[in-house]
């Protein structure tokens, strides 16, 4: 694995809609499905590139739930994109029977994660679509942190079958990964014996500057990129939460149900350890861009490198 950190000229919805149609080109029963925001997710063009592999359902995300199902049960391999909060909490008993209870095959997209929604606002903003994902039995729960991390899980969500969400955001983010990198375990992106900071999305780029913040303070911090939160890769976990003894976690989404939770639900069980967690706390979203955001909810470097300052000096 090499760890590059620069910013990326490719947005993530590029890569969404280049994955889907190369996975579509050498399979026919690939299926495209937007619920109206093709043109935000860079889709639009697949209606003439992939005649008879994409559908546009409109503004209607538990149809597309349903026609998905539909689909799956027929053969066919369904990819259903939109933005988070419509296509879990909008549409989530059409999801979890249609698809979850039936144990039918779906690769799930949800868009403008968290703080990234920017202008659309609280109503558009999801701090919860982890947390409802979690909940579904047999389901993957996977957050994107880098251009070339969304495509393999992509393609993982395709060959493996089952029922798969892929949190992402839709613009472009720091290029973490070379194409070559490894991902069958979440990625140490850093060693460190003071504390470990477990991160996902857009949050591992905030826990990599913290870490330097901290260095030059005297406190070495292990990073992990925990792009697996279901199921959650509890031997990475396990292994540096033993050799540092202090957790942080950090995510762009509610403390409760998602990230968290799954840290601090495997290690009360496996190995208990002080744990600190960073992510938005018992409020709605609202309108901002995505650093003014980031400091209204309390999700930035700086406030990762005071709650791991408070687990390492208490």
């Amino acid at each position: 694995m090499t760890l590059i950190l620069e910013q990326t000229e490719k947005e993530m919805r590029q890569v969404y809609a280049e994955t889907v149609y190369e996975l579509a080109q050498q399979d026919p029963k690939v299926i495209v499905m937007e619920a109206d925001l093709s043109s935000s997710m860079s889709t639009g063009s697949l209606k003439e590139t992939l005649p008879g592999q994409y559908v546009n359902v409109g503004i209607m995300e538990a149809n597309m739930m349903s026609m998905a199902a539909g689909l799956s049960v027929t053969g066919r391999k369904p990819f259903l994109h939109s933005f988070g909060q419509f296509l879990t909490r909008r549409a989530f008993d059409q999801l979890f029977v249609s698809l979850g209870y039936a144990q039918l095959s779906a690769v799930l997209v949800g868009s403008d994660a968290g703080v990234t929604a920017e202008h659309n606002g609280g109503t558009h903003m999801t701090f919860e679509d982890m947390g409802l994902m979690r909940s579904v039995p047999k389901a993957s729960v996977y957050e994107a942190s880098d251009p070339t991390l969304l495509k393999y899980l992509l393609k993982k969500g395709y060959a493996e079958g089952g029922l798969h969400y892929i949190r992402t955001i839709r613009k472009a983010t720091a290029k973490l990964y070379d194409e070559d990198t490894n991902f069958e375990k979440a990625q140490v992106l850093r060693e460190g014996n003071d504390v470990t900071i477990v991160a996902s999305g857009i949050m591992v780029v905030e826990a990599l500057q913290a870490a330097e913040t901290l260095k030059e303070e005297g406190i070495e911090a292990t990073v992990i990129d925990m792009f697996y939160i279901k199921p959650l890769d509890g031997e990475t976990l396990l292994k540096a939460a033993k050799k540092t003894g202090k957790v942080v976690t950090a995510e762009n989404h509610n403390v409760n149900n998602g990230l968290g939770s799954a840290v601090c639900e495997y290690l009360a069980e496996n190995h208990p350890v002080p744990v600190r967690r960073i992510g938005v706390k018992e409020q709605f979203g609202q309108v901002g861009l995505t650093p003014y955001l980031q400091e209204v909810y309390e999700l930035t470097a700086a406030d990762i490198v005071k709650a791991a300052k408070e687990l390492v000096t208490k």
